[in-house]
């Protein structure tokens, strides 16, 4: 194992999320859910989930952290009642193979395929070894892998996500911040517009508002009408991104610095034309 800056963590993350990021946004992934009776939000709740087992609803709240409670509870545990967890997952990685066949075209059988697949899951299974804490990532550290490279390479990216996703929400609750107001602060980042962060989870406008006057009381708000982070808020963001890469450098660092660099450039391309497909809702076509 070699020392890897906790940036190259964060890079190689963003680098290759796109490839694990279309199963959130893709058609085949809502024609397939829907086949077996689950539709709209529910499918993407039901999803990410079946790999914990028909849990409760509370248990989706906490672990996906930034949701409001009453959508999840519209979603779980309904979803168990109408399919199985293992249909629900084998429709999930049918869904990533036909999105990613659908934007990759031949590439999902090049030899640059099967080589970052190779580096991805040598990281991912080696984040295998510090479950501890990171529940919704040992849920899906558990799954079979697949055997396609660009499904191996899925899967390495699922868990590689969910393994940063949980070190995330650690540092998010250790910092005091609850799931909303931690929506205030990447909405003051500019990063991402506030309507955007709050109708996607389904919180009122009250409860937004009592969120913003929170955040603000710490001082985390610049003053005036805009949503903008003041000095100290933007110091505590910057925390709160420095820890999420520093839990996440584990992984990284089994592979090392130039490793991870390869990754980066095999891996590129392929999130480039995932991205240009029109997955995400931008692009040149949505299918």
């Amino acid at each position: 194992m070699s020392n890897v800056d906790p940036v190259t963590a964060r890079k190689t993350w963003r680098t290759l999320e796109p490839l694990h990021g279309l199963i959130y946004f893709a058609p085949e992934a809502e024609e397939r859910y829907a086949a077996l009776g689950i539709g709209g939000r529910a499918g993407y709740f039901a999803s990410r989930a079946a790999a914990m087992g028909p849990v409760a609803a509370e248990v989706v709240i906490a672990t996906f952290f930034n949701f409001n409670p009453d959508l999840v509870r519209a979603a779980i545990p309904a979803a168990w009642q109408t399919s199985t967890t293992d249909k629900i997952l084998g429709a999930r990685l049918d869904a990533a193979d036909a999105a990613l066949r659908r934007a990759l075209g031949d590439a999902v059988g090049a030899s640059e395929m099967a080589r970052a697949a190779s580096l991805a899951r040598t990281a991912a299974e080696a984040a295998c070894a510090q479950l501890a804490g990171r529940p919704l990532f040992a849920a899906h550290a558990q799954l079979d892998w697949p055997a396609e490279p660009h499904l191996v390479l899925w899967h390495a990216q699922t868990l590689l996500r969910e393994y940063r996703g949980d070190g995330h929400i650690a540092a998010l609750t250790s910092s005091g911040l609850s799931g909303v107001e931690a929506l205030v602060v990447h909405a003051a980042t500019g990063e991402v517009p506030a309507d955007v962060l709050r109708s996607t989870r389904a919180w009122s406008d009250e409860q937004w508002a009592d969120a913003v006057d929170s955040v603000r009381l710490r001082g985390w708000l610049a003053d005036g009408d805009d949503l903008r982070l003041s000095a100290s808020g933007a110091a505590h963001r910057q925390a709160v991104e420095d820890t999420t890469d520093r839990l996440a450098v584990y992984a990284y660092s089994v592979i090392g610095e130039d490793a991870c660099s390869e990754l980066r450039a095999l891996a590129r391309p392929f999130s480039q034309s995932v991205v240009s497909s029109g997955t995400f809702g931008f692009g040149p076509s949505r299918r």
